[in-house]
């Protein structure tokens, strides 16, 4: 029992222990305080964090699981002094990967370990063993095996790397007390039939989490059905579990809970008419959670899945039923249930005009199922905030209708609603919206903002405004006014019809990790306060006219990892800060702005960086060697440094209801277009085009091996290409036109088997172009104009090419056929000046023809050149000819 004021005072003894303690401990709140500053106070059993016996004043609980502060440091052996201690909780805090302490062991009177994800690391100490009288055992997050306690009760080894524990499946079996366990992701090795054979069945399970293990069907059916008599809750989700659906499940009498989601598992003939041992488990008068999302089900939907009337969650989302619809009939008897996700199935709702559904939902998710196109009226009836809806996705269903008047009024109490993907019209009333994750992206909202409030208990305690792609319009001088008793964490207002002056104002924002403000028609200068920023992670202000130089306050924002400031008028030099201070950006693009002077140096210091987008500007002097210091670049790295997915929220049940992917596309030039790029995390690149950039092409470049597209077009380089080019073997886009390289092209360029666009055109490039299937694939305007070049694609072979001036067989025929090639080459170059000025105008303003003449001129040139040398053989003949006679 928790100390009060009336009972005995704590142990001196014992005082001196926690003293010793707290010293080897850093413990800080969340301001940056001690947390434990009052340690120092007469009573300790009123410290934070200590609990004593309510009768003898011995310490028995040490609890530093709060959320309000980190522990860390080490574990001082004076813990030892603590004779009486039986639960110590370490949960949640930060031991900087050091050892799990041998100490723990000798805590007798333990019954409660808590270690999980406090980072400690290598194997559970053996000395762990001796605590007899110890339950519950948690340990997840951290390293080691699972250890002999007979007395346990509760094990949680979630996220602990078990894959050479191959005994797992015994050492549990011997554990007769175990009532919950959590083996959650932690590399389980699959059960050997030896295993199987020394395993007992288990009476007092009743609670199995053996989630993310990637087990095989056959490795777990025959051990499971052997322990399962008492299972109350089951989860075997993201496993590799195969076929269909076993029978032996219905044998479970106790079970409530069953998860069998992100498998490959199919529903047999009898399971999609009904008459299945899932049908026996549905009868179950306590039976309540199923969970069969993410498999491979595609068969019909019986109505008799209504027989399972109890369920209070139905999840089936990520099959495929496309086709199949659901009816009132389907539904008609959940009248307890409270989750309904049949996100991501394709499946067609169809309800009668009027319908009120019999159930009152907390969460209902319907994300890209086919409802529309008109809005559906039966949401009203589980709209009502006295009846608890809290979580609310209807995007992506096809609905192209206005929002009914009676929705705001109902939002009260909601706290996620998405509606995006649809082309839903409408205006925001007159009254804040109080909500703590709003997403309209892709409709046809429009109109002014509203002020918004996110004053409800946010999921994962952040909220996130998402607005992007509709027809908003006007000020975005509202957002000053959001009140948020719960942090901001992603504010999107991209692609809609907003203009004039950001506000100045985001020093209220200052947990904000995401802000896109991209595509409007904002002006003026960058907001100051935006280097309050300090936790963004992602700023895109790309099609807008901001003006200006980079301001120095953003140096601030040292966790920017993606920051696109394209397509603007920002002028002045690159600054050396953006390398110096911004040491985590993964893609910088500062396309299409007006910046001058050199590339700096410092921006070599961004090792993480992927894409490099600093095309169409003014920059000028050389490419610096540096460059090869993006390791991101020049050698494979794991894919958590990519930007696959900028995920806004960690936790995995968090990102299991609101996933916010912020960055997983980006508008770029990519393949001569400028497109949306779906899997940034994929592309690896360099666009310095359209610059004023000289000399050479370092050799440095060639380090960058894991580059995939690189573009240093209309630029005034000179020199060869690299002869190693080559060795960049992941290329498949490499663009050289309209610069002043000479010499050949190299025979490496040969070995790039992933190319699929090149341009080297309008360059001084000379030789035989190298044979390779990849080459001799692309399109001649590859390689136009470029005086010297020969071979396929731009001719047959270089025999056609005029051969070097030599010794004439006979001796008139030199100066005869010099003067004829003179006038010939004079005329050719007469006639294709005045064809190139008279068709100058067309040429140059239309894509499609410009490619089409130089195409033709390509095989004109061809023709007439055959044609004359085949006219100059004959005439060769028949002066031959006629000088014998």
């Amino acid at each position: 029992e928790k100390f009060t004021e009336a009972s005995v005072l704590c142990k001196e003894s014992e005082k001196k222990a926690l003293l010793e303690f707290k010293h080897s401990l850093q413990a800080m709140d969340s301001s940056g305080d001690d947390a434990l500053f009052l340690w120092e106070t007469e009573e300790c059993c009123f410290w934070r964090g200590v609990e004593c016996n309510i009768l003898t004043g011995y310490v028995e609980i040490l609890d530093f699981s709060l959320q309000s502060w980190v522990v860390a440091g080490t574990i001082s052996p004076s813990l030892l002094k603590l004779h009486h201690l039986t639960s110590l909780n370490f949960n949640n805090n930060d031991f900087n990967g050091s050892l799990i302490p041998e100490v723990f062991g000798s805590l007798k009177k333990l019954k409660l370990l808590d270690l999980s994800n406090a980072n400690f690391r290598g194997p559970i100490p053996s000395l762990l063993g001796n605590l007899s009288m110890l339950e519950t055992l948690r340990l997840g997050g951290n390293g080691g095996h699972l250890s002999h306690l007979s007395r346990l009760k509760e094990v949680d080894l979630s996220f602990t790397n078990l894959s050479n524990a191959n005994d797992w499946s015994q050492v549990i079996s011997h554990l007769p007390l175990l009532q919950k366990l959590n083996l959650r992701d932690c590399d389980l090795p699959s059960i050997s039939s030896s295993s199987l054979s020394l395993a007992n069945s288990s009476t007092s399970l009743t609670y199995l989490d053996l989630s993310d293990n990637n087990l095989p069907s056959s490795a777990i059916y025959p051990w499971l059905f052997n322990v399962s008599s008492n299972l109350v809750s089951l989860n075997l989700s993201s496993n590799k579990l195969k076929g269909p659906i076993p029978e032996a499940f219905g044998n479970m009498k106790a079970i409530q809970e069953l998860y069998l989601n992100d498998n490959l598992l199919v529903l047999a003939e009898n399971q999609v008419r009904g008459d299945s041992g899932l049908n026996e488990i549905g009868k179950l008068p306590d039976f309540r959670v199923l969970d069969l999302g993410y498999n491979l089900l595609n068969e019909p939907i019986s109505k008799s899945i209504g027989q399972l009337s109890n369920l209070h969650v139905l999840r089936l989302a990520g099959n495929f039923f496309d086709g199949d619809v659901i009816s009132e009939a389907h539904l008609s008897n959940f009248t307890n249930l409270q989750v309904l996700d049949l996100s991501s199935t394709s499946l067609t709702l169809k309800f009668n005009t009027g319908w009120i559904p019999p159930f009152h939902l907390s969460q209902m998710m319907l994300c890209s199922c086919k409802l529309g196109p008109r809005f559906p009226d039966w949401l009203l009836a589980n709209m009502d905030f006295r009846l608890g809806l809290e979580y609310l996705d209807i995007s992506a269903l096809g609905i192209s209708d206005s929002l009914p008047y009676w929705f705001w009024d109902s939002l009260y109490g909601l706290r996620y609603l998405n509606m995006s993907f649809n082309q839903i019209s409408g205006t925001f009333p007159n009254k804040s919206i109080h909500i703590s994750h709003l997403d309209l992206s892709s409709n046809n909202f429009s109109g002014p903002l509203p002020h918004f409030s996110l004053d409800f208990g946010a999921i994962g305690r952040f909220g996130t405004i998402n607005l992007s792609r509709n027809k908003f319009n006007g000020s975005v001088s509202p957002i000053c006014n959001i009140t948020n008793k719960v942090p901001l964490a992603l504010l999107d207002l991209s692609n809609n019809q907003f203009s004039g002056v950001v506000p100045d104002c985001f020093h209220s924002f200052r947990s904000l990790t995401a802000l896109n403000l991209g595509d409007s028609s904002f002006s003026g200068s960058l907001p100051s306060s935006l280097g309050s920023l300090t936790s963004l992670e992602m700023l895109s202000l790309h099609g807008n006219k901001f003006s200006g130089e980079l301001p120095l306050y953003l140096q601030n924002c040292t966790e920017l990892k993606f920051l696109d400031l394209s397509d603007n008028e920002l002028s002045g030099e690159i600054p050396m800060w953006l390398g110096q201070r911004l040491s985590s950006l993964v893609f910088l693009s500062l396309q299409r702005n007006q910046f001058r002077g050199r590339i700096p140096h410092q921006l070599c210091e961004l090792k993480y960086l992927q894409i490099l987008d600093l095309s169409v500007n003014k920059i000028s002097d050389s490419i610096p060697p540096c460059l090869k210091n993006f390791n991101s670049m020049a050698k494979k790295v794991s894919l958590d440094r990519r930007i696959f997915e900028l995920h806004l929220f960690d936790q995995p049940y968090v990102r299991s209801l609101i996933d916010v992917r912020y960055v997983d596309e980006a508008l770029i030039t990519w393949k001569g277009t400028k497109q949306n790029y779906p899997q940034l995390g994929l592309l690896l690149a360099i666009d310095l085009s359209c610059n004023k950039l000289t000399g050479e092409i370092p050799e440095e470049l060639i380090s960058l091996q894991e580059l995939v597209a690189l573009n240093l077009s209309r630029n005034f380089f000179t020199g060869k290409i690299l002869q190693k080019v080559g060795h960049l073997r992941q290329l498949e886009v490499l663009d050289l036109s309209r610069n002043k390289f000479s010499g050949n092209i190299p025979t490496s360029l040969s070995e790039l088997t992933f190319l699929s666009i090149l341009d080297l055109s309008y360059n001084d490039l000379s030789g035989k172009i190298p044979t390779s299937t990849q080459l001799q694939s692309f399109d001649p305007s590859s390689f136009s104009h470029n005086r010297g070049l020969c071979g396929p694609p731009v001719s047959p072979n270089c025999s056609m090419v005029e051969p070097p001036p030599g010794k004439p067989a006979v001796g008139g025929e030199k100066d005869s056929d010099d003067q004829f090639m003179k006038w010939f080459y004079i005329c050719m170059g007469l006639g294709f000046v005045v064809g190139f000025w008279g068709f100058c105008s067309v040429v140059f303003f239309m894509r499609s023809w410009r490619h089409s003449y130089y195409r033709y001129l390509d095989s004109a040139k061809d023709w007439v050149y055959v044609s004359f040398v085949l006219l100059k053989a004959r005439l060769v003949r028949r002066i031959k000819g006629l000088s014998t006679r």
